[in-house]
């Protein structure tokens, strides 16, 4: 068995790519020539050279021998523009998807996000049914991982066997982009003083990489799987993160009414110094907001596990230490 992976020198796409291998699977990965590999350092795999944006004739050839792709590349930098957005995770989607058509892959797995599922009122929690409920404008990236679930679609309609898996917040080791990992790095450095009033799902990213390999082996093709575990406020996420840690939780909270105020900031701030901020002023706005979620279909269908969060929370702030991104205690 051999599993073709995209986006495998990124957080959850190095972390899967070794828990294949740990599972026996061989893994050839799709890695840009400038793209680092701090992430698989002492990983065994095997590596082909090329973009998403590649023709998909090209890409098809990269997937030969592999039975399973998991697409699992995305740009989530923040304060690029809706329009780099829309061609990496939109246009990338369907060249990858378009090449394991002509490949003839036996599943296609595709990591989109709970992003593409808007936020839920009133309440409720986001469900596999969930459809994007914002504007583009509001949040660019969530709206783009929808496209690209559209993309797939459209390929499954002639014959790929996709199935769509929607990872929530995730801890663990190899953040090495500082996703959630950048929270544990503001807790030990002393910089996490205030919280949001909002909240969101949190998973530990091992459950992440299960339940993608359950979904290539028995996910239902065009189903979609919330890969998730608690819901949580940002306050109570951020307690956790502290305590592990060892380090005393905010204490202050940020009024609703400012947030809007600190994201044309940001705004003015991403105009001046691109890509300085760790959030866009989209993601300010909506960290009042509480985005739940429930994976009970994923709990019955993929037997997807549900780890302590803290647990993940204390491997990540170990990798961290490890390599070097945190003065050692």
């Amino acid at each position: 068995m051999r599993a073709f992976v995209t986006g495998a020198t990124g957080f959850l796409g190095s972390n899967l790519a070794v828990g294949l291998v740990e599972r026996g699977i061989e893994v050839r990965i799709l890695r840009r020539p400038t793209g680092g590999a701090e992430a698989l350092q002492g990983a065994r795999i095997e590596e082909t050279t090329g973009d998403i944006l590649d023709p998909p004739e090209k890409l098809a050839r990269s997937m030969e021998g592999c039975e399973w792709v998991f697409h699992v590349a995305a740009s989530v930098k923040y304060g690029r523009s809706p329009r780099e957005l829309y061609r990496t995770n939109v246009e990338g989607t369907a060249h990858v998807a378009e090449a394991g058509l002509l490949a003839g892959v036996g599943r296609f797995v595709l990591t989109s996000s709970l992003s593409a599922m808007g936020v839920a009122e009133g309440g409720r929690l986001l469900d596999e049914d969930s459809e994007f409920s914002l504007s583009p404008s509001e949040f660019p990236y969530g709206h783009t991982k929808r496209l690209a679930e559209d993309e797939v679609r459209k390929r499954i309609d002639r014959g790929l066997s996709a199935v769509i898996v929607n990872p929530s917040t995730m801890f663990g080791p190899r953040d090495v982009r500082r996703n959630a990992g950048a929270m544990v790095i503001q807790a030990a450095s002393g910089t996490l003083r205030f919280y949001p009033q909002g909240g969101s799902n949190f998973v530990a990213v091992e459950d992440v990489v299960w339940g993608h390999i359950a979904a290539a082996e028995r996910g239902r093709v065009g189903q979609r799987y919330i890969l998730g575990n608690r819901n949580l406020t940002y306050r109570e996420v951020f307690e956790r993160i502290c305590e592990v840690v060892g380090v005393p939780p905010p204490r202050w909270p940020i009024p609703n009414a400012i947030l809007p105020v600190g994201a044309w900031g940001a705004q003015l701030l991403s105009w001046i110094r691109p890509g300085l901020l760790p959030v866009d002023p989209n993601q300010i706005r909506m960290s009042a907001r509480c985005i739940y979620a429930t994976s009970e279909r994923a709990i019955r269908e993929l037997g997807l596990p549900q780890s302590p969060l803290e647990g993940a929370i204390r491997r990540a702030h170990e990798w961290y230490q490890q390599n070097g991104y945190l003065r050692k205690s």
